[in-house]
């Protein structure tokens, strides 16, 4: 099993590769009022396309940036530009956050060539590398999309597996929104946590430069909360954004076999049936 992730210096190497493409797949909370397509425009990667998790996504429901179908996906993937035979590489304006739900939603729709640039474009600035401005309009090529329905849980399978305690669910929102103690930020969520879940904070999976720990540290992480690596893990969280870092760390330590939640609290938090702890 490859690297999930490629250094800035492999990134550097490789950016002129005609079946290498780089993705943007930045995005913000609401409440923050950053504009990532705007960021993008002023300044990327060269060569870079922008992926809008808002845009690609399910339109038919109320729920945030929800996995769209095959079809769609596949059309707007090739409208960027990424053909079936591509390297991905995903980056980010944070580190590796919003990079991770992206690298995720690639390999549910069948494309394992896809890692995520490991400390983002914070690290790549740093490191005084060239950037480009613009909107790029890159020739579509063709992309193939099937989903891989292990690599998706929702709202049923959750709900099952309250009962069957089968799969070990991992929340990545903050302690506080875990237990109840710090409100949500989208409006109208009760707070709490999928009852019989564990809690690994996502942002405890860096290093302070944005890079993600090695794979010893992350092992140590996963292991302190007792979590099971050798058994099935589902990961959630506010929307499925961090959820997808938690399955990156997991994916470091040779478990490409995680979920990830797809309505995560938004849905479950947003619905009187479902059964809350604190």
């Amino acid at each position: 099993m490859t690297s999930p992730l490629v250094t800035t210096e492999w990134l550097a190497a490789n950016l002129g590769r005609r079946n290498v493409r780089v993705v943007d797949g930045s995005w913000h909370m609401p409440q923050l009022r950053r504009d990532a397509r705007a960021e993008f425009a002023q300044a990327h990667i060269p060569g870079a396309g922008f992926f809008d998790i808002d845009a690609i996504a399910d339109t038919r429901t109320s729920l945030p940036h929800m996995l769209p179908r095959p079809s769609e996906f596949a059309r707007s993937v090739g409208t960027l530009g990424i053909g079936d035979g591509d390297r991905v590489i995903v980056y980010d304006s944070r580190g590796v956050v919003s990079a991770a739900r992206v690298w995720w939603t690639f390999r549910a729709f069948g494309h394992d060539a896809v890692a995520v640039l490991d400390g983002g474009f914070p690290r790549w600035r740093a490191e005084g590398r060239p950037v480009e401005s613009g909107a790029p309009a890159p020739r579509p090529r063709r992309f193939t999309a099937r989903l891989r329905r292990r690599l998706v849980r929702d709202l049923a399978s959750i709900r099952g597996n309250l009962t069957k305690r089968r799969e070990q669910v991992l929340d990545a929102r903050s302690h506080g929104r875990f237990v109840g103690t710090e409100p949500e930020p989208r409006a109208g969520l009760r707070s709490g946590h999928i009852p019989g879940s564990l809690n690994l904070p996502y942002d405890q999976l860096y290093q302070p430069d944005g890079t993600l720990l090695g794979t010893d540290a992350l092992r140590r992480q996963f292991e302190a909360l007792g979590l099971d690596l050798g058994k099935p893990v589902v990961a959630s969280c506010g929307s499925g954004i961090t959820a997808s870092v938690l399955a990156l760390g997991l994916y470091a330590l040779g478990r490409s076999d995680v979920a990830v939640y797809d309505g995560s609290w938004t849905e479950w938090g947003g619905r009187a049936d479902t059964p809350v702890e604190r």
